[in-house]
């Protein structure tokens, strides 16, 4: 199952023996978390006719989602995928299901769709990670690995643009609870393919501590201080990308152009693309907890320029800059995350990433939306850009400290060693 490439490529990527079509099934899955909730939210305001239960009812959906994520996660460990992830899918897609049915005409109950929509948040089944961690067991090879999550990550940035694309075409159709029961299907489906493909194991892996009974053990941040890092800086993405959201909505708005909302992001979304391909192709000489703060800081010097724009045109080029860095920063995160522990808590670490970066970008955009009708617009951004930029200098900052402690500390040529990199 394991291979390398003597010249690592995308192409070699999607060679290698049984990956493409997990590859495949997580993103027909990971296209679900597009549709589904977008759809949900349409169908429980018509359902309901209230902005505020449906608001309200998305939030519950996406703190059970985020917040229970590394739990999930810790059970794929455990018990492997082909034991934990169909349970996971399989309420999940029937509890949307649920919803669709409950939802399709109004009448409802306010009070059980948000139950509903919160037990369906909290059983979310983590594909993205099983994905990653799948990846990591199918290429060995580092450099191929750091295309193959590149790769990963420009897709799931193209298919969260095509999933709004699909929502419009089914309510322009027919009911928002029709998209509901089309995610219900697809991460089905998806999960399904996924863990019954040669590439996930019919087991949970061997390689499980024997200390504290069966399954691998609960992954804690304090302990990981590489990890702990790429998750800092991840939230402090989430949190500037979530802040563009709304931010650019605002800016668009001001100048009565509020249509082009959608162009605005479209060049996020192309950046991210260009730049994760650009970048996973580049056989990188610093080690991936160097690049991440480096990468951090130029999204954030990005956005920090985009709040100075005077015009639609300056704003659509910046932001397609700072797009640039966005896949490039995921894919650095998910190989210091797969880079810090051993293979039984892979889908724990993917995880802990993910969580980072989604808890982040809500976190964002509620922080702006408080702020966006206080402050100038161009504070707004410098504020947004602040994270990314604070975190990268902390980060940096702590490891050259520890880095210098681990210098006084050695004598001679280990010393010598430290400061040449070896």
């Amino acid at each position: 199952m394991h291979t390398s490439s003597p010249t690592p490529s995308y192409a070699a990527v999607l060679r290698t023996p049984h990956a493409a079509r997990p590859f495949a099934a997580a993103l027909l899955g990971r296209l679900s978390y597009g549709v589904a909730p977008l759809s949900l939210l349409l169908a429980l305001k018509d359902a309901t006719h209230a902005y505020s239960v449906a608001g309200a009812a998305m939030a519950l959906f996406g703190a059970a989602s985020v917040t229970l994520s590394p739990a999930r996660a810790a059970l794929i460990d455990r018990y492997g995928p082909r034991r934990a992830v169909p349970p996971m899918a399989g309420l999940y897609a029937a509890l949307l299901t649920v919803i669709a049915l409950a939802t399709w005409s109004p009448g409802a109950p306010a009070l059980l769709l948000s139950g509903l929509t919160t037990a369906a948040g909290a059983c979310t089944p983590p594909l993205g990670p099983v994905m990653r961690a799948l990846w990591s067991d199918l290429v060995p090879d580092r450099e191929l690995l750091q295309r193959a999550y590149s790769l990963d990550a420009v897709a799931e940035e193209l298919m969260y643009v095509t999933a709004p694309l699909l929502v419009g075409i089914v309510v322009t159709v027919t009911v928002p609870a029709a998209g509901v029961l089309a995610g219900a299907v697809l991460v089905f489906v998806g999960a399904v393919a996924l863990v019954t493909s040669p590439a996930v194991p019919r087991a949970a892996r061997a390689k499980q501590p024997a200390a504290g009974g069966p399954g691998a053990p609960r992954l804690r941040l304090r302990g990981i201080v590489d990890l702990r890092h790429a998750v800092l800086v991840t939230a402090a993405v989430g949190l500037c990308l979530g802040a563009l959201d709304l931010l650019v909505v605002a800016f668009t708005e001001r100048l009565h152009r509020a249509a082009a909302v959608s162009w605005v992001l479209a060049a996020l979304s192309a950046g991210s693309a260009v730049g994760g391909l650009a970048y996973g192709a580049v056989r990188w000489r610093s080690a991936s907890r160097v690049r991440l703060p480096v990468v951090a800081a130029a999204l954030g010097a990005a956005l920090l320029a985009a709040g100075m724009s005077p015009r639609l045109y300056v704003l659509v080029a910046l932001v397609a800059v700072a797009g640039l860095f966005v896949a490039p920063a995921l894919t650095t995160a998910y190989l210091i995350a797969d880079e810090s522990v051993d293979a039984s808590r892979r889908t724990q670490a993917g995880a802990w990433v993910n969580t980072a970066f989604n808890a982040g970008s809500a976190g964002g955009t509620a922080a702006v939306g408080l702020l966006v009708d206080r402050l100038p617009l161009a504070l707004c951004f410098a504020l947004a850009a602040a994270p990314a930029l604070l975190c990268a200098a902390a980060v940096a900052g702590a490891r050259g400290a520890a880095r210098r402690r681990r210098i006084a500390e050695r004598p001679g040529v280990e010393a010598a060693d430290e400061v040449r990199g070896v």
